[in-house]
């Protein structure tokens, strides 16, 4: 992370919560404020065991202000439900807080513009476990990581990436592999 990010960090960190979203509404400082209808934050618990990391606001998130709300946040549902994650224990956050057009892919650019507050939530919401939900989420995040592989961060953190929801949408013969990883790493949030 730049060190100018850093500070900004520590300034949202020290805020707070109310402070975060304010300053994520008040953002302006990529295109994608332009043609937002909603900027989406958070679902979930402020200090859950497990937070999800997706990658952007899509067209339901954008007209509702809320993270997936749409076909891949049930089958994301579906997959908390199978984890046996209680409300309280888990929360979903996206690397980015504005849905680019057309549901494209983040840029690099809009993603490094975005990393600080994803850094901020994450700092306060300080979760044990980090699910990386494709490969905009590990590259946001700053990990390599094969699918279904973990490893534990500098913060003592386990990082475990598995794919995103809306790509199973179109791969269903991929679910049962997503389930194997679920069951791989079910001893993390269990204990």
């Amino acid at each position: 992370m730049k060190e100018n990010d850093s500070l900004i960090v520590a300034d949202l960190v020290q805020g707070g919560f109310p402070y975060l979203e304010q300053k994520i509404q008040e953002c302006q400082k990529c295109a994608l404020h332009e043609t937002v209808t909603n900027k989406v934050i958070s679902k979930g618990s402020q200090h859950p065991k497990v937070v999800f990391i997706g990658e952007a606001p899509g067209k339901n998130e954008d007209e509702t202000g809320v993270p997936f709300c749409g076909r891949a946040g049930k089958l994301l549902d579906k997959f908390i439900e199978y984890m046996a994650l209680k409300d309280g224990e888990w929360a979903v956050i996206n690397t980015l807080k504005c849905r680019p057009p057309a549901n494209r892919t983040p840029t690099k650019k809009e993603i490094e513009i975005c990393r600080p507050f994803m850094e901020a939530q994450l700092e306060l919401m300080k979760p044990k476990i980090i699910i990386l939900l494709g490969n905009t989420a590990e590259k946001a995040y700053g990990e390599t990581l094969e699918w279904g592989e973990s490893k534990i961060d500098e913060n003592g953190t386990y990082i475990v990436k598995i794919f995103h929801p809306a790509a199973l949408i179109y791969q269903r013969s991929r679910e049962a592999e997503q389930y194997g990883y679920l069951d791989k790493y079910r001893y993390l949030w269990e204990e």
